[in-house]
């Protein structure tokens, strides 16, 4: 059974989730040969001040 660990930052809609867990679903289906029911998709929203790229808060003014 394949589980995704998907980590965004916060401030996707639920339409937009909907449509990213149909669509990983969809090709782990057509890659894997697994049915839909057997993948497990796991997303955690992190708020922009626990996340940083370049030693830079994404909370932070980005140039």
């Amino acid at each position: 059974m394949p589980t995704y660990h998907i980590e965004m930052l916060e401030g996707r809609t639920l339409e937009q989730k909907k449509k990213l867990v149909e669509e990983v679903t969809r090709v782990t289906v057509e890659v894997l040969g697994c049915s839909a029911e057997a993948v497990d998709i796991l997303i955690v929203d992190v708020p922009r001040q626990h996340w940083a790229t370049g030693g830079k808060l994404w909370s932070e003014p980005r140039e």
